[in-house]
């Protein structure tokens, strides 16, 4: 298996918490409720499945790994990524803030507006690395890399997040796509 195949699946997981965040914004910003542990349950995903693990694995070890095969930094979009990585640290920061509010009261715009910002952010992103980066990680990257970026790829996951939540992040996916998705 190639190390990117994990990256892709990980991206379906992502989408679909994308769709999740895009009704619950929208539902908060129309005054709808949410109940808080949803929103909690989402921000975390966002910070550690999405943020600390699956960007982590691309930081650390894939985007290291194609430029030591002579990828370059900035054609090889490298650099973009990680730039967009750092702005979408900033979107979530921004809905944090925005639910945190001003004086205790939230400020559902900036909430609903910074997950648009996150959500159209992640998904172009997600499509470049589908569609352009992985495709060249595949073709530069030996059997050896690739057999080295799945075993660091377990060793961070196992760190970053552990088994037990790696299966509570899908739980939670399931939960929140049966309650805002259908």
């Amino acid at each position: 298996m190639q190390a990117t195949n994990e990256l892709i699946l990980e991206h379906q997981d992502i989408e679909l918490m994308l769709e999740i965040l895009k009704t619950v914004s929208t539902r908060l910003l129309d005054g709808g409720a949410v109940p808080p542990e949803h929103i909690e349950g989402i921000l975390d995903f966002l910070t550690v499945f999405v943020d600390k693990c699956h960007h982590g694995k691309e930081e650390k070890y894939l985007f290291r790994a194609m430029e030591a095969a002579g990828v370059d930094h900035i054609t090889g979009h490298i650099g973009v990524l990680i730039y967009e990585h750092e702005q979408g640290r900033i979107h979530i920061a921004r809905i944090k803030k925005g639910l945190a509010g001003t004086s205790g009261v939230p400020d559902m715009a900036e909430v609903q507006a910074a997950a648009a910002d996150y959500v159209e952010l992640m998904v172009q992103h997600i499509t470049t690395e589908n569609t352009d980066v992985f495709p060249v990680a595949d073709r530069m990257l030996d059997a050896g890399a690739v057999a080295k970026l799945c075993e660091n790829f377990e060793k961070l996951e196992r760190e970053m997040i552990g088994a037990e939540k790696h299966e509570e992040f899908h739980a939670l996916l399931d939960t929140l796509q049966d309650l805002y998705l259908k």
